[in-house]
């Protein structure tokens, strides 16, 4: 086999950015994300995952952002986005990151269709591992999204069978199933936080030993969320927890709840990722553009909860925000203090 261990540390779970008038893909803003995670040290991206809305994007759009980010990587580690809810459909992707020479895939649980763990492992996982022998391939797990999930026995068996399939994005929120992973799993076998606020307690805990985190706040404050994850792997939990309380507030707006008076009454908004994070984005003149439909955008009470969190980091920690204003030649502190420009991204 020549399949390896995935790059440890932060991934990002990069978002597509799309134009706001033709809602097709901005290429440019493809490669100048790209670029600002290479500048930024990072150990590798993950384009066309579920932050990358995924689901939203034709098949010949998904094949060109496998190859384009490979491509374009500049040697940084790229683990790409092949989930589908048709084995078929994930198939074909993970054939275009073996065509142009990537070396690992992640694959998210078959969402809406609800099958039981065994038909995940059997019918899913197994045969495209089987398949491609020698693309490291990385389940990842998220059963609030997908409706289903792949048991820690089941990825243990698959596992033992597979060498390629070698990490687990953990995102149940269960510390007893990363606990039960990590007892069931192979020896080497890589735990990687699904969720930017458990980083610290699952890379702390020896019980699950989590190698990293596959990131959305990475997508504004790469260098911060690498550099908590290289603290957390030297042991060195005071530094790691001193990186932790600065990023906070942007933890809090992976996801977003926002009550909303209606004429019929209160409405309790969830608006999820990556909703969130392309608002902040273009609050903060990132090329992130619109999401895709059925997503579209936040309340203006959902808007300032994002706003809030922009202005709080950029007030107490604005190194953490730097980056951005360097590579983009955004000036944060005009864009943070005109109202109007923030709420042009809400209903």
């Amino acid at each position: 086999m020549n399949t390896k261990a995935i790059a440890t540390g932060a991934l990002t779970a990069l978002i597509t950015p799309f134009d706001e008038k033709t809602k097709k893909i901005n290429w440019a803003g493809v490669y100048k994300l790209i670029e600002f995670q290479v500048s930024q040290g990072i150990s590798g991206i993950v384009p066309v995952g579920t932050t990358g809305e995924s689901p939203t994007l034709s098949e010949r759009e998904h094949m060109d952002l496998i190859s384009n980010a490979i491509l374009s990587s500049k040697g940084l580690y790229v683990l790409s986005g092949c989930g589908s809810n048709s084995t078929r459909e994930a198939m074909k992707y993970v054939d275009c990151v073996a065509g142009n020479k990537g070396d690992a895939v992640l694959l998210v649980d078959p969402y809406y269709i609800g099958p039981s763990s065994l038909e995940i492992r059997e019918e899913y996982y197994a045969p495209i591992a089987k398949a491609f022998p020698n693309i490291s391939i990385v389940p990842y797990i998220i059963p609030g999204r997908t409706g289903c999930q792949l048991q820690p026995e089941d990825l243990a068996v698959l596992a033992s069978r597979f060498p390629n399939i070698c990490a687990v994005k953990e995102a149940t929120a269960n510390f007893d199933n990363m606990r039960r992973t990590r007892t069931l799993a192979p020896l080497g076998f890589q735990i990687f936080s699904g969720d930017d606020g458990r980083t610290l307690p699952m890379m702390t805990d020896p019980a699950i030993n989590a190698c990293g985190v596959i990131s959305v706040i990475s997508n504004i404050a790469p260098a911060a969320v690498q550099e908590m994850c290289q603290a957390l792997a030297k042991k060195d939990q005071i530094a790691a927890e001193r990186i932790r309380i600065k990023l906070q507030p942007f933890f809090d707006i992976v996801t977003v709840s926002a009550i909303r008076q209606s004429v019929a009454g209160c409405v309790d908004d969830k608006f999820r990722n990556p909703l969130p994070i392309k608002t902040a984005m273009n609050i903060l003149g990132m090329p992130a553009g619109p999401c895709r439909q059925p997503l579209g955008k936040m309340s203006v009470d959902g808007g300032k909860i994002v706003h809030k969190a922009l202005e709080t980091v950029w007030t107490k920690n604005p190194e953490i925000l730097f980056p951005i204003q360097e590579h983009f030649g955004s000036d944060i502190e005009w864009r943070l203090l005109n109202n109007s420009l923030w709420r042009s991204f809400c209903y």
